[in-house]
């Protein structure tokens, strides 16, 4: 069997998708998955040992220059790779137009299907059209966690039973650094996910004094800048990460011991790796997005940011519960 899995972005929500290719591959161990992604995040899904091919497209690039002879020639490219293999199934897992047009242009094998959501659910992704552009619609709950959605579709799909177990993700650790390092992911792209400098100053001092290094990213200038005042509050012990693509990063954090973060794609990348994980929400949104069905990784706030204390205390819980072969 050969499949086909369509989600191009955006960083959270491919990294929320990672389980279905457990869950594939416990049923259906013979077989090949390729997955089309959006270029900037092609590397992270090929860091999944269990994907055979990994079809990059760059639709956010190539809608600034459409009519290009680089656009025209990259798509032509990337077309000619999604029909280079026959799918026995192709399954968006985007639910939106443009994910839809990526799967409807796949070549299917004799008895091949596409498939995707049959309706939206809160706060996820969906257009409508896309219940008339491909095969096979799998009706989803009104309110439904994010990774739990996927689950459901490629069951439902496959014809495989819901699998009830925590997800399992395909990333994994390396050992350790020494001494232990926290990475604070504190940048996002949306204002109201931000959480305060004072409330990570506050946290850092924290972290260091319980004898862990303390790493904060940085991916643009406003957060060099925000990073590096925190730091800087922080004090020794404390240090700004170089500017790095996500690849680098992810192998920075298979050396940590866990991460704080705010609702975000780097976030979700530290419960992939099964770090211990507090995720700072300041929308009601957890039940959608939060990290789930491990005792080492909780969310916290909701209806507001929660206070420097909360979070605290919550990663002081999730440091206590994780895992017995991380004591060592």
């Amino acid at each position: 069997m050969r499949l086909l899995v369509v989600k191009l972005s955006s960083l959270g929500d491919v990294v929320q998708t990672l389980p279905v290719l457990h869950d594939i591959h416990a049923r259906f161990p013979q077989a090949k998955v390729d997955w089309v992604v959006e270029e900037a995040f092609a590397e992270l899904v090929r860091q999944a040992p269990s994907v055979e091919r990994v079809i990059p497209v760059a639709q956010r690039r190539w809608r600034r220059s459409p009519l290009s002879p680089r656009t025209r020639g990259e798509r032509g490219a990337a077309h000619a790779e999604l029909r280079r293999e026959a799918y026995d199934a192709v399954i968006d897992f985007q639910g939106l137009v443009k994910s839809a047009v990526v799967a409807r242009r796949a070549r299917l094998a004799p008895g091949g299907f596409t498939a995707t959501y049959g309706n939206r659910s809160e706060l996820c992704g969906y257009e409508w059209p896309v219940r008339y552009l491909l095969q096979r619609k799998v009706a989803m709950p009104l309110r439904i966690h994010a990774v739990a959605r996927a689950r459901l579709l490629a069951a439902q799909a496959l014809g495989y039973a819901v699998p009830g177990d925590a997800p399992v993700y395909p990333w994994t650790l390396d050992v350790p650094a020494s001494p232990p390092q926290v990475l604070l992911a504190h940048g996002t792209t949306r204002a109201d996910n931000e959480w305060p400098a004072a409330d990570w100053v506050a946290l850092g001092r924290v972290l260091t004094a319980q004898g862990f290094d303390v790493l904060l990213p940085q991916a643009g200038d406003a957060e060099a800048e925000f990073a590096g005042r925190v730091a800087a509050q922080v004090g020794a012990g404390a240090r700004v990460l170089p500017r790095m693509g996500l690849p680098a990063l992810l192998a920075v954090m298979r050396g940590c011991s866990g991460l704080v973060g705010v609702d975000s794609g780097v976030a979700h990348m530290g419960v992939a790796l099964d770090l211990p994980v507090v995720e700072i929400f300041s929308q009601p949104r957890a039940w959608r997005a939060g990290p789930v069905g491990r005792p080492h990784q909780r969310s916290v706030g909701g209806d507001g940011a929660p206070g420097a204390a909360e979070v605290i205390a919550a990663w002081d819980a999730c440091w206590e519960a994780r895992p017995v072969a991380d004591l060592a």
